[in-house]
């Protein structure tokens, strides 16, 4: 089958070539490569919801509030929910445009070009890994802490290495292999249990905003934005040298800078709606369902956030809040440790559910890449009986779970959110070049005032990124030193869009 290439006047040896959009559509169509298409626009929302409700705001509400926002972190959570819905109308435009698996990765291909396409989902690659494995690892602490309630432990060995003398974390390894195994099951299978376990999450969300209105304190809220203070040591503004040497800004917590800083960490709470379009290919009605599951899980979540701010932020005053569970820790405050039962056993259920979708995620980009030739093809058939990709599913999940086990790598965590504010900025772009290039695609959904509202969304992601450590963006810079080696010496010369390649 020849493989269709937009015109780009340097031919199939160019490193922008496209793949169409025609063909990337037919590629979906060949028996071998062809993924079952069971997800409805619930289905999508479910997924959105479970996967964005989890770590952020069980965890990161706490942090932001004592050290960066005070009362005034559900700013931060509007902020970044801004941000997010910026990029998420650019990505309902081509989730519904370009019915593909692999999101951001196959959008970039059909726009921009092979190698940034390579770049981006190389970097989802890692972002979905590494976001699977710090959930699982936060999962596995939740767990424990609910098994040391009733009386249950595990030899120190198997709680793994932020456990003093421990060296292998059991149960976020066998948390992994098992959702693999769903994965390799069905999405429908997958579908339905995330819909059971976010429906327990969600009520669990709701008895923390309900009840916790009962226990507000107005003086908490005093004052709601603190006054800006410039730090002696880490935590603020001067951990980004990026924004010191490009805007000259004083390192300041707290105060309206304080906000845009809590907003780039909390960020990490939204991420994850992303993840539904990579299930577009697996979808029954992706032009009409992908946009609505996309901005409905997103306008869901959000509320969800800002309330749960205010509510704890109202219960404790910022300064006395727990950072490892803030939530949980308010109501132990407050006198009703029966509630933090509850939420400490929502938090362990439904990082079960974040775990399952990073790792849908990220499967599907690989399976995506791997259909193209820009990794072994062999990756790139699905099961005769469940048609789900699942050689890269078993090898993604060996690995991350043998990485959750061994590792301690919560400090990676922020490397997750560059990698998602960098797909960001290259969806808006690719929005605005299709808009060029291909101006008779039919879209069932259209990215509103274009060129503004991608340029935008560009320049707030990009905003975020400087707000986000040094460190990061060396780690960033090493992972695509890497992916550079791989394309130029596997990808490139053995992408279909090579001639004689299939």
């Amino acid at each position: 089958m020849s493989v269709d290439q937009q015109s780009n006047g340097n031919g199939n040896q160019s490193l922008f070539r496209t793949k169409s959009v025609e063909q990337s559509i037919r590629d979906t169509e060949e028996p071998e490569h062809a993924l079952r298409k069971s997800l409805s626009a619930w289905d999508l929302t479910v997924f959105g919801v479970g996967v964005i409700i989890g770590t952020g705001i069980f965890v990161l509400t706490g942090k932001v509030a004592k050290e960066n926002a005070g009362p005034a972190t559900a700013l931060a959570f509007v902020a970044a929910g801004i941000v997010c819905a910026l990029a998420a109308l650019c990505y309902a435009e081509f989730a519904s445009t370009v019915p593909v698996a692999g999101s951001a990765y196959t959008f970039a291909y059909a726009s921009i070009g092979e190698l940034p396409a390579w770049i981006i989902g190389w970097d989802l690659v890692l972002e979905f890994a590494l976001g699977t494995a710090v959930v699982a690892v936060g999962w596995s602490g939740y767990v424990r802490s609910l098994m040391d309630n009733i009386g249950w432990h595990l030899p120190a060995s198997l709680e793994g290495p932020d456990v003093p003398g421990g060296t292998f974390d059991i149960l976020s390894f066998i948390l992994v292999l098992v959702l693999t195994a769903v994965l390799v099951l069905g999405m429908k299978l997958s579908a339905r249990i995330t819909a059971l376990v976010v429906a327990i999450k969600v009520t669990v969300v709701m008895i923390v905003i309900v009840a916790g209105l009962f226990f507000i304190v107005g003086d908490n809220y005093k004052p709601f934005i603190p006054k800006a203070v410039t730090p002696e040591t880490g935590g603020g503004w001067e951990t980004s040298p990026l924004v010191q040497l490009m805007f000259g800004y004083e390192p300041t917590n707290f105060g309206v800078m304080g906000i845009f800083t809590a907003a780039s960490i909390v960020f990490f709470a939204f991420i994850g709606f992303d993840v539904v379009a990579t299930a577009a290919e697996e979808t029954k009605l992706p032009q009409r369902d992908m946009p609505r599951g996309i901005l409905g899980s997103l306008l869901i979540c959000t509320v969800l956030y800002v309330a749960v701010a205010l509510v704890v932020t109202g219960m404790e005053h910022y300064t006395k809040l727990s950072v490892s569970a803030p939530l949980a820790d308010a109501f132990k405050a407050a006198g009703h440790p029966f509630y933090a039962g509850v939420i400490s056993f929502g938090a362990a259920i439904g990082l079960t559910t974040v775990c399952l979708i990073l790792l849908l995620g990220q499967t599907r980009v690989f399976f995506a890449m791997s259909r193209d030739g820009l990794l072994p093809r062999f990756f790139s058939k699905t099961h005769p009986k469940f048609r789900t990709p699942y050689r890269p599913t078993i090898l993604l999940g060996v690995i991350i779970s043998i990485v959750a086990g061994f590792t301690s790598i919560n400090e990676l965590a922020t490397l997750v959110n560059i990698g998602t504010l960098f797909a960001f900025v290259v969806v808006a772009v690719g929005v605005m070049v299709m808009r060029r290039t291909r101006p008779d695609l039919p879209r069932a959904f259209r990215t509103p005032w274009v060129p503004v509202l991608p340029i935008v969304s560009i320049a707030a992601s990009l905003w975020l990124m400087l707000n986000l450590p040094g460190e990061t963006w060396l780690r960033f810079g090493v992972w695509m030193v890497i992916g550079m080696v791989v394309y130029f010496l596997y990808g490139r010369r053995n992408s279909r869009l090579n001639p004689g390649k299939r």
